[in-house]
């Protein structure tokens, strides 16, 4: 009898597995057939065709009509059906909160970003992050379903089991039990990381790094975070906090970082670094329209207002912005040369910038990493910017969904879970 219950186990968990392999293709490629489906995935067609029955009954896929473009008897075309529920996400930057909602498709449906004072406490952070995510649910019609679940992105270290932050230096943030705050709001599963860890998750799943499978994530802002993924999963090391690559030391003898070490990559290629340099330069007499762009009012420089002022051909942004690329090109090369990635995406809002970065890092690279190395490795921009964080928050979300296709979302309450 044992044994029988063992093999019945086995058989569930096989299906279970293969219920997530068809939902993933057509994440993936959707329109698919049936039998596009089971040549994609190696599995025979009765066994493709009785998945693909179950996941139409459970309301994540639909038929969309046939399709009798190709040679021989139309086919029915198949792909994941967006009213299935619905997905929230969230990025705590330093000075700004951003929140999407999409669809299971996933379609963005929602969106807003909200600038925040960075000297505001934990406690006020956090409360206007429940009220953007509550007003982000509450602007879902109800034909997209249930809340699937919420995740949210911060910038620091993050213990992964438990959501809560141990250490966000540029938010000046210790101990913060984000996870069991949302736990206790939202009641559906929750996923809190590292804001790069999410956007390299998000740039796999929906983004440049889609069909790549060793990518270097690099978010470069306020400070520098990292993300590696290894076959689709996000690499976390012994303690779950690898990828802190703003701060290496690149200078022992330099600035003073937010994390109490000298020298740090981020003192050298974040947002702070640019805007001090664009300071510096006006101080020292160098002329540039941001004096008049910003009314001689250099505390209020944006990223944005830099690319602008770049894209008229203002020498000092174009400088400040080869100098950020520089600084970024040398720390990738040691990456590079460090983990041999197939694919490095930069994103992060210092990637508004790239056009006038991307030679300066390239120049770095070429210079810096193996040859070995830097010939197998492309640098590409992240194709969704800086929101690439949020969209992670989704492929977190997306990607438990994926895993336990089993679940009847309509009927079933879903127990929390930490990713």
């Amino acid at each position: 009898m044992s044994q029988s219950r063992f093999k019945t186990g086995d058989q569930a968990l096989v299906r279970q597995i293969n219920l997530a392999i068809i939902l993933d293709q057509l994440r993936d490629n959707a329109p698919l057939s049936r039998a596009a489906l089971a040549e994609k995935t190696g599995l025979n067609k009765t066994t493709v065709s009785s998945l693909v029955s179950e996941l139409i009954e459970r309301k994540l896929v639909i038929d969309i009509g046939l399709d009798s473009a190709g040679i021989g008897r139309p086919s029915v075309q198949l792909t994941l059906n967006p009213n299935a529920g619905f997905l929230v996400s969230a990025e705590i930057g330093v000075d700004y909160i951003n929140v999407i909602s999409t669809d299971f498709a996933p379609h963005i449906n929602y969106k807003v970003k909200k600038t925040i004072h960075p000297n505001q406490d934990q406690h006020t952070i956090i409360e206007q992050v429940l009220v953007l995510l509550r007003h982000a649910i509450s602007e879902n019609p109800a034909a997209h379903g249930s809340l699937l679940g919420v995740a949210a992105g911060v910038p620091g270290l993050v213990d992964y089991a438990t959501g809560t932050v141990l250490f966000a230096p540029n938010l000046r943030w210790k101990n913060a039990e984000l996870g069991k705050i949302l736990q206790q709001e939202f009641h559906v599963p929750i996923f809190v990381d590292n804001e790069a860890n999410l956007a390299a998750l998000g740039e796999y799943y929906f983004g440049a790094a889609r069909g790549y499978q060793e990518v270097l994530y690099i978010s470069a802002g306020v400070g520098i975070g990292g993300g590696i993924i290894l076959n689709g999963s996000v690499m976390r090391g012994k303690t779950g906090f690898a990828g802190e690559f703003g701060h290496m030391t690149m200078d022992p003898e330099g600035e003073l970082c937010s994390c109490g070490n000298i020298g740090c990559w981020e003192t050298q290629a974040s947002q702070r670094a640019l805007f001090k340099f664009i300071r510096e330069n006006i101080a020292a007499g160098h002329k540039s329209s941001l004096q008049d762009l910003l009314r001689g009012n250099l505390n209020s420089l944006t990223i944005a207002k830099v690319v602008e002022a770049a894209r008229n051909q203002d020498t000092v942004a174009k400088d400040a912005f080869e100098q950020i690329g520089r600084h970024l090109g040398t720390g990738i090369a040691s990456l590079v040369n460090a983990l041999n990635p197939e694919l490095v995406v930069l994103g992060g809002p210092i990637s508004l910038g790239w056009e006038f970065m991307k030679s300066s890092i390239d120049q770095e690279l070429h210079a810096r990493a193996l040859r070995w190395h830097q010939e197998s490795a492309a640098i590409v921009l992240a194709h969704h910017g800086a929101d690439a964080c949020v969209m992670g928050g989704v492929a977190a979300v997306f990607n438990h969904m994926l895993a336990r296709p089993s679940d009847r979302l309509d009927t079933v309450a879903l127990p929390v879970y930490f990713s």
